[in-house]
Order: structure tokens, then C-alpha cells, then sequence
């Protein structure tokens, strides 16, 4: 089983650092307002960057190192290889 560490783009153009083991699940959910509760008000988003990763342990700790970037320095994250 595959975990992902994702970024998604939010409408007001912030962006949301996760962890999931499915992306197109995620999104639906996030965009169903069931996500949470950062993106609730913030739909709809789009996952524009992740990563892969064989453990959950391993995305959240990549959530975790990404979140504590600069929105610059995710920025150049994402054009590094978007989703």
C-alpha cells in the first residue's frame, strides 16, 4: 500500500499540506466539505504536488518537514514536479 504526502491549492490560493493513501479521494473530499476543516471554507482545491511513500510514518513526516517551509519555498516545491 502507497501513502502520499500532497499540497493542494485552495481557492483563495494558500496552500494545505496533507497526507492520504488515496489522491482522487482526497480531493473529492476535501472539495465535498467532509475535509478538513482548514479547506472547508476554502474550496475548491486542487492537489497540485505530492509525493510517494511506503509507510504513512514516512508522508507524515514529510507533512510535517513541508509545513514548516515558506509558502515561497513550497512554491518552488510544486514547480519542481506538480502533480
Amino acid at each position: 500500500m502507497s501513502f502520499y504526502f500532497y499540497l493542494a491549492r485552495c481557492r483563495d490560493n494558500t496552500l494545505y499540506a496533507g497526507y492520504c493513501k488515496d489522491l482522487i479521494e482526497r480531493e473529492a473530499m476535501h472539495n465535498s466539505g467532509k475535509g478538513a476543516k482548514y479547506t472547508r471554507a476554502r474550496c475548491p482545491i486542487k492537489i497540485v504536488y505530492f509525493e510517494n511513500f511506503e509507510t504513512k510514518s514516512e508522508a507524515m513526516k514529510r507533512e510535517y518537514a513541508v509545513k514548516k517551509l515558506t509558502k515561497s519555498q513550497k512554491e518552488t516545491l510544486i514547480k519542481t514536479k506538480p502533480a
